[in-house]
């Protein structure tokens, strides 16, 4: 087995059964992107790329919340380099979505309370195989700090969900129990909360057991039905993110969020 560091704000474990265990490791601030997680999410999925023992990838999120999405505090305190700070973190989401996207082998995403915003819902989008607890609850959330969604999901989101509804979640932001997530196709399926390591290991192992050529090329075909579109979005994407990030509704929708409070937009 291949042990990271406890304490790394992301951990992989490969199993002798072929299974890869990567781990979003921030649960103090629900596992809220910065510009180090993004960057050690990027090259522990590039070591699953180059480990011929992972025949699957299980990923998780550390504590309560799979992933809350960007990591507000560290965002607002910015301030006027917000939109530097923002093109940084962007670049290596868009290096790691596509680059899970692009993996040989399937992910399997569990996904436990909040799974939010450009990283937490664009991760769940980018996976293969998701499974929901009972717990868990999904939106974007990027409209409501004054900014646009990311990692993908504004093509992904809707090759999973369709059009109507993707444009419902992502400007609207509701708030998605898993049973809902589950009805309009976003994750696979749902189960009760102490059931979730279970049935995502089962499932996990089920295909590290199955041969590997099959099911890598069974993804490259599904995936590449979509086209180039993702990964040129992904640029889209980030750029659209770092400007509006510069502006004055983007700063007060942070604060509105860490001070609990409505935001006052201009």
């Amino acid at each position: 087995m291949t042990t990271a560091s406890a304490t790394a704000p992301v951990t992989l474990d490969v199993d002798d059964d072929g299974i890869a265990r990567l781990r979003l490791n921030r649960p103090d601030v629900s596992n809220g992107m910065n510009v180090e997680l993004l960057r050690a999410l990027h090259e522990e999925i590039l070591r699953c790329h180059a480990d011929p023992r992972a025949r699957v990838v299980l990923l998780t999120g550390e504590g309560r919340n799979f992933c809350a999405g960007g990591d507000v505090h560290t965002f607002e305190s910015k301030g006027a380099d917000l939109p530097d700070y923002l093109r940084e973190a962007t670049a290596w989401l868009q290096l790691a979505t596509a680059a899970l996207i692009q993996l040989r082998v399937p992910v399997v995403t569990a996904v436990q309370g909040f799974a939010a915003g450009g990283g937490g819902l664009g991760l769940v989008c980018a996976s293969d195989i998701v499974v929901a607890a009972d717990s868990a609850k999904f939106f974007s959330g990027a409209v409501r700090v004054g900014m646009a969604p990311d990692g993908g999901s504004s093509v992904t989101l809707t090759q999973l969900v369709g059009l109507r509804q993707a444009l419902r979640i992502l400007l609207t932001n509701p708030t998605l129990s898993a049973v809902e997530a589950r009805d309009i196709g976003l994750v696979t399926e749902v189960v009760s909360d102490d059931a979730l390591a279970d049935r995502t290991a089962e499932i996990a192992a089920s295909l590290a057991a199955l041969p590997t050529g099959a099911l890598s090329a069974t993804k490259r075909l599904v995936w590449s039905g979509l086209g180039a579109s993702v990964e040129q979005r992904l640029a889209e994407e980030a750029r659209t993110v770092s400007e509006l990030s510069g502006t004055d509704d983007a700063l007060e929708g942070l604060r509105a969020v860490i001070e609990h409070r409505k935001p006052r937009f201009q």
